[in-house]
């Protein structure tokens, strides 16, 4: 029933009630007795408390799907109200959950769209720097080299610092270009691609730890690689903001798939807001059906655990 007809409906009732009394031994009289006023009295509060509980009872449902609405976040998605209540109150929980699966399908369709765009051109900027200036800066250390055969002793000195300058800058724009595109990844997997992600953010400040099972389940390119972003999202939030020494990573066979853990013995998340690099990951976690979540390590620190079930991540 309607919310509008079992309000009209007690109301209805309560009228019709009190139109029998009045019609039948129940008067009023001039003026009103004490008696007639107890009747009168009670009738309104019998009425009013009818009203108070149909309201009540119908307007649960409203409730339920306000704090649903508050609390909506297209990155977590899943979570609905339950359709109850009135046929109005049901038939608007019922648009509003159609209208969450059509905006989560939505903004998983647009978000495949823009990451893949944004690969792209990953490896476009990667293949550039790997081929012009890389290619450009090494020609400059040739050239340097044969510069300093020939130089006078008096400047050898500065023309070695510049060959140890130029040498520098060409392992950062090859250290930039792995990390832009992860060739390893598509030579020699995920294993050797998270090992070899490991070492490269072990430095005199930071340890990291690999721990990578041999017995994986096959994943498909976009799991693998959506695994390996967020192996290197968390290890660089680990090394800018954490302030930690030890980190871990670690990825092994769940009880539905497969899980990664990147662990650090940071200070943790406190009451930081989530960045633009949390919901990166949480986005590329939707394309691949998995599931994502930060918790506290035991004894301080971070936990960023990665889910891929075997229905989505797997061939």
């Amino acid at each position: 029933m309607s919310l509008f007809w079992r309000i009209f409906s007690l109301n209805a009732a309560g009228l019709v009630v009190a139109t029998a009394l009045l019609l039948g031994p129940v008067t009023v009289s001039t003026p009103v007795l004490v008696g007639e006023a107890l009747v009168l009295l009670g009738g309104l509060v019998l009425l009013l408390a009818g009203n108070a509980l149909v309201l009540r009872f119908g307007l649960v449902p409203l409730q339920r799907l306000d704090r649903a609405m508050a609390t909506a976040d297209l990155l977590r998605p899943g979570s609905r109200p339950v359709v109850s209540g009135p046929a109005e109150t049901a038939g608007l929980i019922t648009t509003y959950n159609t209208m969450l699966d059509r905006l989560e399908a939505e903004r998983a369709a647009g978000t495949a769209r823009a990451l893949s765009a944004q690969e792209s051109e990953r490896h476009r900027i990667a293949r550039e720097l790997h081929d012009e200036v890389g290619q450009t800066l090494t020609a400059v250390l040739l050239q340097l080299k044969r510069v300093a055969d020939r130089a006078p002793e008096d400047l050898r000195e500065e023309v070695g610092q510049a060959q140890e300058a130029t040498r520098a800058g060409l392992d950062e724009i090859r250290r930039i270009a792995r990390r832009l595109r992860p060739g390893v990844l598509e030579e020699l997997g995920l294993a050797s691609a998270l090992r070899s992600l490991a070492g490269g953010f072990t430095t005199h400040g930071l340890t990291v730890r690999p721990h990578v099972t041999g017995e994986l389940p096959d994943l498909t390119p976009e799991a693998e690689l959506v695994v390996y972003r967020v192996a290197q999202e968390g290890l660089t939030n680990t090394a800018r903001h954490a302030t930690a020494d030890q980190a871990e990573l670690r990825l092994q066979p769940g009880p539905d798939g497969v899980e990664l853990l990147v662990r650090d013995n940071g200070t943790g998340l406190g009451d930081a807001t989530e960045g633009a690099g949390i919901t990166g990951m949480r986005e590329r976690a939707l394309l691949i059906g998995a599931t994502l979540t930060l918790e506290p390590a035991r004894g301080g620190g971070t936990d960023v655990r990665l889910r891929v079930p075997v229905t989505e991540g797997l061939r």
